[in-house]
């Protein structure tokens, strides 16, 4: 599939924040999703993320959390949102700004918005879903779970979720999918065995690629099912 790349800026919280934005060329209208990054940043893994849901069909936006100004702020801003009481911080609003930076393009359906996230931007993800209902799916990998949702997380939107089975994630993931089906939510969690943490990132010595090519598919596989 032809798509476009672009690099970008946009608006958010009185800054200018840049972003990496990839789609299917044409102006026909297709759903869109905000890949949100790890602790390490808007990276060529994270380009090379949202490139790969470009070639499956789907507009992918990833902000870069920390162009908004002095970066070890940002960083410190980002992580602070990570254990916050509350699941509107720091990154979700930035977030939802993304989202309605995209909502506003006439080449994304603004009624079919998704999420996709890494580590951070899983915790991201889960708070954003919580905070937006825009929101149709999202995909948190290897997240711990934002403080208010290990309590409910019946505001959440559909949720299909991967974690390593050797990681401090692992038990967040797998409290989650008992937590999801409490609340009667669809989901999909898997925990793979053999993968650590980062598996998804093949620049890492972590990568797995068995791990990293099935959940890869199980998201897309749910994405279509619910975008």
């Amino acid at each position: 599939m032809l798509i476009q790349e672009n690099d970008i800026t946009l608006p958010s919280e009185g800054q200018s924040l840049k972003a990496f934005i990839a789609r299917p060329a044409g102006a026909e209208p297709r759903p869109a999703i905000v890949v949100i990054q790890e602790i390490f940043g808007l990276n060529d893994n994270i380009r090379q993320i949202t490139s790969r849901l470009a070639q499956e069909g789907y507009v992918a936006l990833a902000l870069d959390l920390y162009s908004g100004g002095f970066k070890p702020w940002c960083v410190f801003q980002s992580v602070r949102a990570l254990l916050s009481s509350h699941t509107d911080n720091y990154g979700t609003r930035h977030l939802r700004n993304a989202m309605t930076y995209l909502s506003q393009q006439p080449y994304a359906d603004v009624n079919r918005l998704g999420a996709i996230g890494f580590c951070m931007g899983g915790n991201f993800a889960l708070a954003l879903a919580n905070e937006d209902k825009r929101l149709k799916t999202i995909a948190p990998f290897y997240s711990i779970t934002p403080r208010p949702l290990k309590k409910d997380v019946s505001g959440l939107c559909p949720v299909v979720g991967s974690f390593p089975g050797k990681d401090f994630t692992t038990k967040q993931g797998k409290q989650l999918a008992i937590d999801l089906a409490k609340a009667n939510i669809a989901h999909d969690i898997k925990i793979y065995p053999g993968a650590k943490h980062s598996f998804m990132n093949d620049s890492r010595s972590s990568f797995h690629p068995e791990a990293a090519a099935d959940a890869w598919q199980r998201t897309l596989a749910f994405f279509q099912m619910h975008l």
